[in-house]
């Protein structure tokens, strides 16, 4: 089977498929059997690492929402994704998440799951559960519950004793995510230095430090993650979690290592209303698209974002071209969770692809060579 279009805005190309993998990529292609994309562009399928709901589901809800959200996700170019897993009372936790990973699937791939707590220092919008002394056993439960998956935690440097976790935790090269600290400086290298090499929904529950010496502007955890060249971040771009100038300041110190998320809460890609987000509460959303919100006090809990529109606020908000918008959503999102063979439209890896008309919006959606969602 050949493709033809734009691929990744560089003009007109082919690609070749065999079975589930892309045969060859090239710019002339004589023969008459192939699918015509002319005038549209073809990017590698995004790939979104954290991701708590769409629509009316919600992970926490069990297996019959995931499988919708993994049947849903296409249609905004989602490829694959990580589900993210809010933090349970430990004993349900284990449990819950076996469940899950022991669940049947048909839709964008799962690359592993994504553990928010139980080992972190800031709550956010999370349940009070996501608090959680240091205890080894419970994380090789939770790890021995996600397969065959991955098990991805998100720490904080700041939880005391997490030094004894992350090295399990990082084992076999799995990625470990920072987030919801108030760590300082020596903390938070201390953690990269035993394994935790991603930061996630950066600068978003990652407080400013205080001044304690007025004129000195304080460092903390924010500042040692962006000096640190083994360190790779990621941002929900809506123009509300974070201002596109500290992207943009991510992408100076770290050319290669950002990447885009949704964080999309239970109601994503819906018009607005309001919705349950498990024991965190109602949430409501003030337009379709804008972040989540608690009924309760107004704070974030989450976003509406969609990654089709993630990719477009890359193009709009960081002056970005369609190649340089696929590395935030795809290559880069690939290389921090360790999948070798997605994120790149290149001999060898999977036929995971998005097929976009000029308005960036989604007219196909492809996964292992075969065409899981179309436009009407």
């Amino acid at each position: 089977m050949v493709i033809k279009g734009n691929i990744e805005g560089k003009g007109e190309s082919f690609i070749r498929i065999e079975g589930d993998k892309i045969a060859e990529v090239g710019k002339d292609f004589s023969g008459n059997d192939f699918i015509d994309f002319q005038g549209y562009y073809i990017v590698p399928g995004f790939i979104d690492m954290h991701i708590h709901g769409l629509h009316r589901y919600l992970i926490d809800n069990g297996t019959d929402d995931l499988s919708e959200i993994c049947r849903l996700l296409p249609r905004y170019g989602v490829t694959s994704f990580m589900p993210t897993v809010a933090p349970r009372r430990e004993g349900e936790d284990a449990a819950f998440l076996h469940g899950l990973a022991t669940g049947k699937y048909e839709g964008a791939n799962i690359l592993g799951f994504h553990l928010e707590g139980p080992f972190l220092k800031l709550t956010g919008s999370l349940p009070a559960e996501a608090i959680s002394e240091a205890a080894t056993e419970r994380v090789e439960r939770l790890i021995e519950a996600a397969k065959p998956y991955k098990a991805i935690f998100s720490i904080s440097p700041d939880v005391e004793n997490i030094e004894s976790l992350i090295p399990i935790m990082a084992a076999g090269g799995v990625p470990v995510f920072i987030t919801h600290t108030a760590a300082d400086v020596r903390q938070t290298q201390r953690a990269i230095g035993l394994g935790a090499r991603h930061a996630t929904h950066f600068y978003d529950v990652f407080p400013c430090p205080p001044v304690t010496d007025p004129g000195v502007r304080p460092c903390g955890a924010v500042e040692a993650i962006l000096a640190d060249p083994r360190v790779t971040v990621d941002f929900i771009l809506d123009g509300v979690h974070v201002d596109p100038v500290a992207v943009k300041m991510a992408l100076a110190c770290k050319p290669d290592g950002v990447c885009l998320i949704t964080d999309a809460n239970v109601g994503a890609g819906l018009e607005p209303g309001r919705f349950t987000f498990g024991n965190s509460g109602e949430i409501y959303f003030e337009s379709k698209g804008s972040p989540a919100r608690l009924v309760k006090d107004n704070s974030l809990a989450g976003s509406g974002l969609t990654m089709d529109k993630a990719f477009g606020n890359a193009i709009r908000m960081l002056e970005m071209d369609i190649a340089e918008a696929s590395r935030l959503t795809s290559v880069n999102p690939a290389k921090v969770i360790g999948a070798t063979d997605k994120g790149r439209l290149q001999t060898g890896f999977d036929a995971d692809f998005v097929v976009l008309d000029n308005e960036l919006n989604v007219v196909q959606t492809w996964i292992g060579g075969k065409c899981v969602y179309k436009t009407n």
